[in-house]
């Protein structure tokens, strides 16, 4: 018994301290897509790799859904987190949220978070697109993927016509797990 509960006090600061290690960028209440809700990554993804996906209802790279929730249910079980960010940056966005989680929900059987629509280019772009444009390139377009390690650190950029499935993205995925 004595063992035991030296060896749980001795576990105690690792798991304090890995909470501690969520990157700043991450830790703010991110408005859900279409929700009542908000949600924190530091929360539900610290210490996890992260797929991070600028997203547009009406682009034509939309068809991309399909293969990002393959993804996310391919990789789920192994730690990797997808987060979609809707964002009308390229004018491409649905009039409300209402319609775009339609789009992503109903259209394409997306189950990964998804963030309601904000600004990824320029100064106005939130926390975590900020902290992205500064580790690798900002969005040119709609569908930009970035793999992100559990660490905080964008380990890979990829441009919207790459697609979900491309042995490129399934790699750098992989060497994040």
């Amino acid at each position: 018994m004595r063992k035991l509960f030296l060896g749980c006090m001795l576990l105690m600061p690792f798991s304090v301290m890995a909470e501690e290690q969520c990157p700043a960028f991450l830790d703010y209440e991110l408005p859900k897509l279409h929700a009542d809700e908000t949600v924190n990554l530091c929360d539900v993804a610290a210490g996890k790799p992260l797929l991070i996906v600028n997203t547009a209802s009406h682009c034509g790279y939309t068809r991309q859904f399909e293969g990002l929730e393959s993804l996310h249910q391919q990789y789920k079980d192994k730690g990797l987190m997808v987060v979609g960010f809707a964002s009308n940056d390229f004018n491409q966005e649905a009039k409300t949220e209402e319609e775009a989680n339609r789009v992503c929900r109903e259209n394409f059987g997306v189950t990964f978070t998804m963030i309601a629509p904000s600004f990824v280019t320029g100064q106005r772009a939130n926390p975590v697109f900020q902290e992205i444009n500064k580790q690798s390139q900002q969005p040119s377009w709609n569908f930009s993927k970035y793999v992100v390690d559990a660490e905080g650190n964008v380990v890979a950029a990829f441009p919207s016509k790459v697609e979900p499935d491309s042995k490129e993205m399934q790699q750098a995925i992989e060497s994040v797990l």
